[in-house]
């Protein structure tokens, strides 16, 4: 505890999953938080029961004014900003490129990509008066490898937020702010279902069933839990990470990495048996 005293920090989308878990392990290491959601009610709940360190503020991401005032509200209640955290997001469309429709495309990467354009356009100033501050962007292992998404939309939306960090990166970088993504792998948050078209809130109940269906998606032998995004956030806000700067930190328990032993095994297994070599 306390690896995160004195600092203050932004979440957007906190209402559920990876953000809501992040605000409660940002208050428990110490810090003061103001969450951003469209659920008032959720976000609401969730500043009251994290207490007098937390404040929340009904926020559309997608829209320059909000999101200004956001990162005021950090500045004028808790008198500085030091870490902005854009993790809002959310499903984009599915299908081929032939299918697209261009206004939910628009949509899309207004909601993915400029939204952490945004946040990280008017937390600078602040950051930069103060020669300190860390950015994260939330990031996908679908920004980095074709395949990991059903959505071409949202694997090249989450490309872009990746170099997009790395380009601010390199700016802020030379005035004591550093710019940061993490792109989680299998994580049993309520996206999936929302990508098929459920509620908000039937979407959120189903990521206990995606623990099930992720336990075997990666060497790990388990999904991957919005714990485990929070405290790689916790690591880039605090000053444990002040030697990190333009990096894209894959919280994936190994998916990306290559192809499972025991299937490479079974291939091999196969291929023996095919040349009647077969032990």
């Amino acid at each position: 505890m306390g690896r995160l005293d004195n600092k203050v920090a932004v979440i957007t989308g906190a209402t559920s999953g990876i953000g809501l878990r992040t605000a409660e392990i940002f208050v428990a290491e110490g810090a003061k938080v103001v969450i951003a959601g469209r659920r008032a009610a959720e976000g609401e709940a969730l500043a009251k029961r994290l207490g007098a360190h937390c404040r929340f503020l009904k926020t559309d991401v997608t829209d320059e004014a909000q999101m200004k005032a956001l990162i005021s509200l950090a500045v004028d209640h808790f008198g500085r900003i030091d870490c902005l955290f854009n993790n809002a997001g959310g499903p984009a469309q599915t299908g081929g490129i032939e299918g697209l429709d261009v206004d939910r495309f628009d949509a899309a990467m207004a909601t993915l990509v400029r939204s952490v354009m945004l946040g990280m356009k008017h937390a600078a100033p602040h950051m930069k008066k103060q020669g300190s501050g860390s950015i994260i962007n939330n990031g996908s292992i679908a920004g980095r490898l074709a395949g990991y998404s059903s959505s071409v939309v949202y694997g090249a939306a989450k490309a872009a937020v990746i170099h997009l960090t790395k380009c601010v990166a390199m700016e802020l970088g030379e005035s004591g702010v550093r710019v940061n993504s993490i792109s989680p792998g299998a994580i049993a948050t309520g996206i999936f279902g929302k990508a098929l078209g459920l509620s908000v809130a039937d979407a959120d109940a189903t990521a206990t069933t995606m623990r099930d269906v992720f336990k075997a998606a990666q060497p790990i032998p388990r999904a991957g839990l919005p714990d485990d995004i929070a405290y790689a956030a916790v690591f880039l806000a605090s000053d444990e990470s002040s030697f990190v700067n333009g990096n894209d930190l894959v919280i994936d328990g190994g998916v990306t990495g290559g192809r499972n032993w025991s299937q490479q095994q079974a291939g091999y297994a196969g291929m023996r048996k095919a040349f009647g070599t077969a032990e």
